[in-house]
């Protein structure tokens, strides 16, 4: 099974987000407010996390050639920090810190069957498409545009 890899990852994020009380929008938002009831249980999971994924991480550098699912998975090279990042960054903590939500934690609360998860799921993937397709056409623009010069 070529999937295998991906697959039980995301099963066992998805376990560890629920776990954890990621996929609870009060908890990730009690989380994000410093002035008012803060709740610190979420930063004692990131610090928990820590020594796991460096462990795991370590490990597999001396024992793997490459990513796991190296062949399954492409990502995009490193960029620098430019205004779509800065904006792209902005608008995703301004939607964490309101809906409570964050991708990861949003799917598998939507997957539970929570319907302001997968609303707001829905909602996030169609900002994807509107990005990916306003971007292509922006540079479709720009490269005809270019060769007319």
């Amino acid at each position: 099974m070529k999937y295998w890899a991906p697959l039980l990852s995301g099963a066992l994020f998805a376990i560890g987000l629920a776990l954890a009380g990621m996929t609870l929008p009060r908890k990730v938002i009690g989380f994000l407010d410093f002035a008012g009831d803060w709740d610190p249980s979420l930063a004692l999971v990131m610090v928990g996390a820590i020594p796991v994924y460096a462990a795991v991480y370590w490990w597999s550098r001396s024992r793997l050639d490459g990513p796991a699912a190296g062949n399954v998975l492409s990502l995009p090279a490193p960029a620098a920090i430019d205004g779509r990042l800065l904006l792209g960054s902005t608008i995703f903590g301004v939607g964490w810190g309101l809906a409570g939500y964050c991708p990861g934690p949003a799917f598998v609360s939507a997957a539970g069957g929570i319907a302001p998860a997968a609303l707001f799921s829905l909602a996030m993937m169609l900002g994807f498409w509107a990005t990916r397709t306003i971007d292509g056409r922006l540079k479709r623009t720009a490269l005809g545009a270019s060769s007319l010069r």
